[in-house]
This record gives C-alpha cells, structure tokens and sequence, in this order.
C-alpha cells in the first residue's frame, strides 16, 4: 500500500457540501512523523477535514488516503482498524465526568490485551507523567482546568499506542502559560515517539511552534500548503491580512 499511496496521509481533489461547499478541490498530504497545521478561519473546513480522516466523513468526491490506505468507500469494521492507529484529541476533552483521570486513560488501555493489571497501572502512571499531570491522577475531569483537560485526552489519545494523533484547536480557551505547555508537549511526543499530527487551530503562535508545514484554507479551498516559513510569502491577499490581523491582536 505504501508505494501506491507514500504519504500517510493524503487528500485528492476532496470535495464536500453541506448546505454549502465546505471543501472545493482540496489537495494535501501529510508525511510519516510529520506536524502539519491547519489554519483559517471558523466554518471553512478545518474540522470537516479532520472528519474525513477520521472516516466520520466521507467524500462527495475525491479519495481520501490514511495510513497509507484509500479509505474513502472503507466500512465502519476497515474504519475502526484505522483508527486503532489514527486517533483524536476533540477541543471538549471528550472525557468521562464520572471517572478520574487515571480511569479516564485506564479506558483505553482496557481495549488492549498486552498488559496485565499491574501493568496497565504502571502504564497510566507512565502516560500521565509523560503530560506532566501524574499529580492530578485521583482528580475529576470537572476539578480540572480547559488545558488540563486536554493533556488528559492526550494521555488517553495515547494509551491506544497510535501512529498519528489528530488535534482539534489544543490551545481554545486556555490560558499563554497553558498553551505554551501543551504545545511543548506536542513537540515532545513528536520527537520522543516519531508521532504523525494534524493541527487544527486559530492559534498562529501554536503553528510556528509546532507544525512543520501549514494548509491554509479559506472558502473551502487550499490557499496555501507549504512551509511554515514560506507562509509570510503567500501571494495571496487573504493570508496577508490574516496575519497582519494577527500582527495587530497579539499582545
């Protein structure tokens, strides 16, 4: 599969409408331990793509190719063995209210038959430490904070030993000293365990530090795919104002 399809992940010509087209002609790819952000403004796709590489959606058109496979017309049993290896940090969380945060990413590992008890303990203990939040174990999900929260989910995320780990908007409502946290965390897993990620997010800061290449949407199309570098030098009247808005919020 890998020499038909060497990108880990790839999006060709990918078109999708809702009561609008939310995606027009869209063409990325995203390669082995690569960070790849996607930026732009609300409602113009960021989060429909992570759909579609989740298999939660599919394609009007075009194919969509994860883990080296076209998974656009996959079923939900193919779609499920792909996302043993691709999995997703949502902005909420996603975390059970009534168990604590090491049962919160105890409930991963319980999917698992690699480890006995003793040894899925010694691997939350492992997991929350590698977030830095080991001391935060016994707590509630409602005793945490947003970002704290978020470094639970990638503890769990985690726990299912996944290839890629796809973020939706990681530093939302969190405050710079958390949102730094996380981002160094993120670049940490990428460099410990060689992860692959997509980066959803409005945080232009988080990009820079992060991602090794942007996509740039806007209208539902690929403005801009290339360096995080290179992005300054876009031709493109949209991505100069956005940035110049950028230049102007910061504080």
């Amino acid at each position: 599969m890998a020499e038909q399809f060497p990108h880990y992940i790839e999006f060709r010509h990918v078109y999708k409408t809702f009561d609008r087209p939310v995606l027009v002609d869209a063409n990325f790819h995203v390669d082995g331990g690569e960070t790849v952000a996607i930026i732009g403004r609300s409602g113009v796709g960021k989060s429909v793509a992570l759909g579609h590489i989740m298999g939660f959606l599919k394609p009007d058109q075009g194919q969509v190719i994860v883990a080296h496979e076209d998974i656009t017309r996959y079923p939900e049993d193919e779609l499920r063995r792909i996302r043993r290896k691709v999995t997703m940090v949502f902005q909420s969380g996603a975390l059970f209210d009534s168990l604590t945060v090491a049962e919160n990413v105890l409930f991963s590992l319980e999917l698992r038959e690699d480890y006995d008890k003793q040894n899925k303990s010694d691997v939350v203990d492992g997991l929350l430490q590698l977030v830095d939040i080991l001391e935060a174990k016994d707590a509630y999900p409602s005793d945490l904070s947003t970002g704290y929260k978020r470094a639970v989910a990638i503890a769990r995320a985690l726990a299912a030993q996944p290839q890629c780990i796809l973020y939706d908007e990681p530093t939302t409502m969190v405050d710079p000293i958390m949102s730094n946290h996380l981002a160094e965390l993120m670049l940490r897993l990428k460099r410990q365990l060689h992860l692959t990620s997509v980066v959803v997010t409005h945080d232009l800061g988080l990009m820079r530090k992060v991602a090794d290449k942007v996509i740039f949407l806007h209208e539902g199309q690929v403005i801009y795919f290339g360096s995080v570098d290179g992005l300054p030098d876009a031709d493109h009247p949209f991505i100069e104002e956005f940035l110049e808005l950028d230049r102007i919020v910061k504080p």
